[in-house]
């Protein structure tokens, strides 16, 4: 007879566990993962004249910097394309870490740098003479600030989402971009034209890749447990 209570409680116990477990949030996270390429002729890449900054032109002597606003890859792959969740974001995060960019031998290092709203940004300059750095934003304030060698990085931060293209006033050739993104699931490609996007949860989502040069393509993509979906982006190049 006295064991029915304790025979009960244990019920109680187990049953109680399994709704709790029943009620915990899944910790699977989903992936989407793809390749960026071209079909058409895209425009080729010159190389830059460097004269006027005979620092930066004798450091490139033996292998001359081409401009970067398409750059091709094996298997006709697009490097510096942003891929990102555009819409149903799920399980962002702020972005806390620094990001830093630099600016040596007269060239933006990355060419593209993917940072989130308010996200601390430091630019650095390594090169022995001045730059002059100017973030042609519009949602965000325009602003133009020099930067001496040898002086202190560039503390500063973006408000709003937008990408953002950047120059140097002194040198006309040195161009980047900024672009600010409200989630934390992006990724750019590489060489080879490939991207991965980790951490999503069970969802439907927009995916949307970015150009600087052919612009923006999207696509729908439902995630389900901790499936990888496979996406892939095609841009019709333009050869001007």
């Amino acid at each position: 007879m006295r064991r029915e209570p304790f025979g009960f409680l244990g019920l109680a116990v187990l049953v109680g566990s399994a709704l709790a477990l029943r009620a915990a949030p899944s910790p699977l996270a989903g992936t989407i993962s793809g390749k960026v390429t071209f079909t058409g002729t895209p425009p080729k890449m010159k190389p830059i004249d460097m004269a006027k900054e005979p620092n930066c032109a004798k450091e490139h002597a033996t292998a001359p910097v081409l401009t970067e606003n398409v750059v091709t890859g094996p298997g006709n792959s697009l490097r510096w394309v942003v891929v990102y969740i555009s819409a149903g974001d799920q399980g962002s995060t702020p972005g806390t870490e620094t990001v830093r960019l630099d600016q040596k031998g007269c060239q933006y290092i990355p060419h593209v740098i993917v940072l989130q709203p308010n996200q601390p940004l430091d630019i650095y300059n390594n090169d022995p003479h001045s730059h002059n750095i100017h973030p042609l934003a519009k949602l965000n304030p325009e602003w133009n600030r020099s930067q001496p060698a040898g002086a202190p990085p560039i503390h500063t931060k973006w408000e709003q989402p937008e990408f953002i293209p950047v120059k140097c006033n002194v040198h006309p050739w040195m161009h980047g971009w900024h672009a600010v993104l409200a989630t934390s699931h992006y990724a750019i490609t590489g060489e080879d034209g490939s991207f991965s996007i980790k951490g999503l949860p069970p969802g439907k989502y927009t995916v949307t890749a970015w150009h600087e040069q052919f612009g923006t393509q999207s696509e729908d993509v439902t995630v389900g447990g901790d499936e990888t979906k496979a996406v892939n982006f095609v841009f019709k190049a333009r050869a001007y």
